[in-house]
């Protein structure tokens, strides 16, 4: 009990506190109904439930990155694509790929089928969730250094998986040959089976297969015109596919005109689209004869960055005006300062896109739009690329960073 006077009748039970604190927080409570109300929210713009996992993919939210807007004197907005169920952009491909494969009769709902794919991460999991959502199984081939999060996040969707060495997509054991070997044995099975008892299988092929652009191409980038009103001067994303800046950059120039957006691609170090888009040479230092590394793209940064020419890529190369490279430092340290300055935790590569907006920010008229793409959360990479920004100190600059 608390004392509230010198008589005992004036001493205060718990219940009479309780009683006084539900009185102040229903005053509160009341208060913040009022200011709602005064400023006539509602909630009748709810979207109404949804039938499956696979329906809420896409439309996801913008947000204006505060902290590289006010000290560039620029609008550097981020489209989160972190914000879709399985967590990346990739879910938007994953489920067009296997929608198109079912317009093709390649796979029937209701009946078995498995989707096969090699990946360092993000697209398996895509598939994998979609896959349980739609009634595939899902077999994932992948670098055995792979993050540990995404290779528990494949494991705890039931993908079965094959993890092999990283090689050169020349090696017929490189985790995209896997894959598709994989799947041409399992038709092969099912090829004399009777059709009730057949098991179907697809290569996903996300770097060759168009229904990766074409997935921006129809919803991405027409998200993002819709919400800035096509006031848009820059649109900068990573590549790995190409099918996210090709898609996206095809429908916004169609939009906006191709000399009044500018498409930057930010690249990774050890990346070769950098010379490819910037001198027109698919090459990098690393590519040198006895100094090649064991990865085929020396970077810290997992899901951008290759040395050779996709058939995605090549839908939108002509439309991309420029390649900034960034390297592993920078990103680090741009993960830590958007983390501590605007609470946005955010993986490799949203990173590598941040640096880029930054250093294009010197180019551009003041207040111009300029659209990143982040593509997956930080909660993705804690035991690699988060292992060494987590040791960055809270207070480092933006001028810090680009001087890395």
């Amino acid at each position: 009990m608390t004392k509230a006077g010198s008589g005992a009748d004036l001493y205060l039970t718990w219940k009479d506190i309780v009683t006084i604190a539900s009185v102040v927080v229903s005053g509160v409570m009341s208060y913040k109904t009022y200011k709602l109300l005064k400023e006539k929210r509602d909630f009748g713009n709810l979207p109404t439930p949804c039938s499956g996992i696979d329906e809420l993919i896409g439309n996801t939210p913008m947000v204006l990155i505060k902290s590289l807007s006010e000290a560039t004197g620029m609008n550097i907005y981020a489209k989160l694509e972190l914000n879709n169920p399985a967590g990346s952009a990739k879910d938007r491909v994953a489920l067009n790929i296997i929608k198109t494969a079912e317009k093709e009769g390649l796979l029937v709902r209701g009946k078995p089928g498995v989707v096969f794919e090699g990946t360092s991460g993000s697209t398996g999991i895509s598939i994998a969730m979609i896959c349980n959502a739609l009634g595939y199984k899902s077999y994932i081939s992948l670098p055995d250094d792979t993050s540990n999060e995404k290779l528990a996040l494949l494991e705890s969707l039931g993908a079965t998986l094959n993890k092999v060495k990283p090689a050169a997509i020349i090696d017929p054991n490189q985790y995209v040959n896997a894959a598709k070997k994989a799947c041409g044995d399992l038709n092969r099975e099912n090829e004399d089976k009777p059709d009730e008892l057949r098991i179907r299988g697809i290569f996903a092929d996300q770097f060759e297969n168009e229904s990766n652009w074409r997935a921006h191409y129809e919803a991405t980038g027409p998200e993002i015109y819709k919400q800035l009103n096509g006031n848009i001067q820059a649109f900068i994303a990573g590549c790995g596919t190409g099918g996210t800046i090709s898609g996206v950059s095809k429908y916004l120039k169609e939009k906006i005109g191709l000399i009044n957006l500018h498409v930057v691609l930010a690249d990774p170090q050890g990346s070769g689209f950098y010379n490819r888009i910037n001198y027109g040479v698919m090459y990098d230092t690393v590519e040198k004869e006895g100094t090649r590394r064991r990865h085929q793209v020396d970077t810290i940064v997992e899901g951008i960055g290759l040395n050779r020419i996709t058939n995605n890529f090549s839908k939108g190369e002509h439309l991309i005006d420029e390649s900034i490279r960034v390297n592993d430092e920078q990103a680090i340290k741009m993960a830590k300062f958007l983390s501590v300055n605007d609470g946005l935790f955010i993986g490799s590569s949203t990173a590598i896109n941040a640096v880029a907006a930054v250093i294009l920010s010197k180019n551009m008229k003041p207040n111009s739009n300029i659209v990143i793409i982040a593509c997956d959360s930080g909660s993705r990479h804690l035991s690699k690329f988060w292992k060494s920004a987590v040791a960055i100190d809270s207070e480092v600059s933006l001028d810090e960073i680009m001087k890395s």
